[in-house]
């Protein structure tokens, strides 16, 4: 979620003649950051999750699942709850937060309070989560239920697909043939940054997922349920002129993509340095996330023939003129940009555009203040050919030396897999890095497994000095693959062959291949630590970053695996993501009832991986396909959808065991009496 202000915002005409002032201030704003917290150091590990909801409620006589459009309601009743609960001395643990989203039928939930490195914190997320989880439940209709979906199965179909329903002839923002204006959140910045994309790239956003070709499906397909011939808004005509692909299914709306939901984790780095080699280890790994939680394979009602969702968000945000995406030659516009505001990073060997007057101007301040090196340089300028889309005229005029509100403006809508966060001002936090490709999964059991597995990963990364670099444009396209239908069982990713590095050998030697296994010694692990610990380590001994790819024979570097090669590992020589954390939990000390939980999540993670377990989209692909009411023509109806819904609510719950989704032991009660 971007920054919300109260104010009065500007639209695209009156926005882009302060483009160049919210930029030129924007670096200054980081400039005075780097300034004050470039050596900054010794930040322990704080770290968090978001985790994102939808409301639904269920019409049981209709056997209909819709949205509940409530949002704004519930977040009050949430607010009274969480300020009781602030009174409540004898509370043990801290109080959660609530948070708007862009969908009128989004929650965001994450932790009080961040946590710390101890083991105890690890394992209290699942329950942490459970527990916003159940506070949000609380405060609903008995109808209603939040529930952690990737996206609405049912969104923009010709059906009643919301509580109350509106009809999208009233979209002003969005000028969507599918999507209400009601859908989004009311708070001005979300109808705005609508608009102004739209206004901005020339026409509405056109996003085409590939229909799942089944037994009955029309071919060619030609959706039926776009109203081809409405004409209200200037760009009604686009999905009859080309917009709309045949064998596609089409969708025209922001609310498409940033009506989603996503499992996010951010770290807190020792300092920048750490910071900055935190971030390019996990690029490569993006993908590989993205693969192995694939959460999406339904979209406007119909089976698409891919997973996930990130083609979806990169459609929904881009506000890439027809210049920029190389579609007219230059003339208004000063690049061609290859990529969505929502994309994998870029770096390496792919062509990225940059302000090379920017790069310049941070380039001479690194040579006095130092730090600031042509990588980073590089980095932000890249981010700042961008426009700001939303200003608000209260905000325009900014002590530069106190906020850092117009540098956000720029960086918070730069949505890519990873983002790396400077401190904010007048703040004890430290240097950031966060984590987004993964979907949200139905259970508060998965996501706590995913976000423990990511944790681990980073500590082995800072504490075996892994490397993890692969060229960005084998990056990019692990991103394609990965969206791919079944893409953990059936794809191939490029990963590097070898990520440890001299000094580190026997830590090939641990690579468990199924379920629990005893933490291997590492005898030779260099900088590595050497006394087992009750805490997971933030800061480690100054070690050189991994040699960057730019030279040499970079094409022997790295090879295509499969996803269970790249987890479980390969041969003697790759101990695979799952063998690393292994090793470093070799360095902690866990007691035996410990590291059972935590082998309990790391065995989700395998199983996703060695493809005895099924990823959501899987699971739901086949749930639909084996409904009674399914004519296999990739056709989601009302009654499919209510009772997939009614499924995802039980497994959540643990009333229904699916044990080709989730462990044997799942549907046990739960820790802690939340449910």
């Amino acid at each position: 979620m971007g920054l919300l202000y109260l104010g009065t915002p500007l639209t695209w005409e009156e926005a882009k003649n302060h483009a160049d002032h919210v930029r030129d201030h924007g670096i200054t704003q980081f400039l005075h950051t780097w300034d004050r917290v470039k050596d900054r150091t010794g930040d322990e590990l704080l770290w968090g999750d978001e985790v994102e909801y939808m409301v639904v409620i269920f019409d049981d006589e209709k056997k209909n699942a819709k949205l509940s459009l409530r949002q704004t309601e519930i977040l009050e009743e949430l607010g009274k709850a969480v300020g009781t609960l602030h009174n409540d001395a004898s509370l043990s643990t801290s109080v959660p937060k609530f948070h708007p989203e862009y969908g009128r039928y989004m929650l965001e939930s994450t932790p009080g309070s961040p946590y710390t490195g101890s083991i105890a914190d690890l394992l209290s997320v699942e329950a942490n989560m459970r527990y916003r989880r159940t506070l949000a439940r609380n405060r609903l209709k008995e109808n209603e239920i939040p529930l952690t979906l990737t996206s609405f199965p049912r969104l923009g179909t010709a059906g009643v697909f919301t509580e109350p329903h509106y009809d999208p002839k009233d979209a002003k923002s969005s000028h969507s043939l599918f999507l209400p204006e009601e859908i989004t959140n009311p708070h001005a910045r979300f109808p705005t940054l609508t608009a102004n994309i739209r206004s901005r790239r020339k026409s509405k956003v056109a996003i085409n997922l590939p229909i799942f070709e089944d037994e009955r499906t029309p071919r060619p397909f030609v959706d039926p349920t776009i109203p081809w011939q409405r004409d209200i808004y200037p760009e009604d005509p686009e999905a009859k002129n080309g917009a709309a692909l045949i064998d596609h299914i089409y969708m025209d709306a922001m609310g498409f993509g940033m009506g989603c939901c996503c499992l996010q984790l951010t770290f807190q780095c020792c300092n920048v340095n750490e910071a900055r080699r935190m971030y390019d280890a996990l690029i490569p790994i993006g993908p590989l996330m993205l693969a192995l939680t694939a959460a999406s394979p339904i979209w406007r009602g119909y089976l698409a023939d891919v997973d996930c969702r990130w083609n979806v968000i990169a459609g929904s945000v881009d506000d890439r003129t027809p210049e920029e995406r190389g579609l007219e030659p230059l003339k208004n516009n000063r690049y061609i940009i290859p990529k969505s505001r929502y994309d994998s990073p870029a770096y390496n060997d792919t062509v990225v555009p940059y302000d090379e007057a920017i790069r310049n101007r941070l380039l001479s301040y690194g040579v006095r203040a130092e730090g600031i090196d042509d990588l980073l340089s590089k980095h932000i300028a890249h981010l700042f050919i961008r426009d700001p889309l939303v200003i608000f005229s209260e905000t325009i005029h900014q002590d530069d030396s106190s906020s850092n509100d117009h540098f956000e403006n720029i960086q918070s809508t730069n949505w890519q897999t990873l983002r790396f966060k400077p401190p904010p001002p007048s703040s004890s936090i430290g240097w950031r890095v966060e984590f987004r490709s993964m979907e949200v999964q139905m259970t508060d059991f998965e996501n706590a497994a995913f976000a423990v597995f990511i944790v681990l990963l980073s500590r082995a990364i800072l504490a075996f000095n892994l490397n993890f670099y692969v060229p960005i444009s084998k990056v990019d396209e692990n991103m394609q693959r990965a969206q791919k239908r079944d893409a953990a069982r059936t794809q191939k990713f490029f990963f590097r062959k070898n990520v440890i590095p001299q000094g580190y050998a026997t830590l090939a030697a641990s690579s468990p291949s199924s379920g629990s296994s005893t933490p291997s010694e590492c005898s030779d692990c260099g900088m590595a630590p050497q006394v087992k610990e009750r805490k997971l380590r933030n800061c480690f001994p100054t070690l050189a970053r991994p040699p960057t790819i730019d030279d040499g024979l970079v094409e022997d570097e790295y090879e295509e695996m499969s996803i269970k090669e790249i987890f479980c590992g390969k041969g003697s020589a790759f101990p695979g993501l799952l063998g690393l954390v292994d090793a470093y939990l070799g360095t902690l000390e866990a007691t035996p009832d410990e590291r059972k939980q935590i082998d309990k999540y790391l065995d989700l993670v395998r199983g996703r991986a060695n493809g005895t377990l099924q990823t959501p989209a899987a699971w739901m692909r086949s749930f639909v396909r084996s409904h009674p009411a399914y004519k296999f023509d990739s056709t989601v109806s009302q009654e499919i959808n209510y009772d997939l819904l009614i499924a995802v609510d039980r497994i959540e719950r643990g009333t229904l065991r699916v044990p080709e989704l989730l462990p044997e032991d799942y549907g046990q009660p739960h820790l802690n009496g939340f449910h």
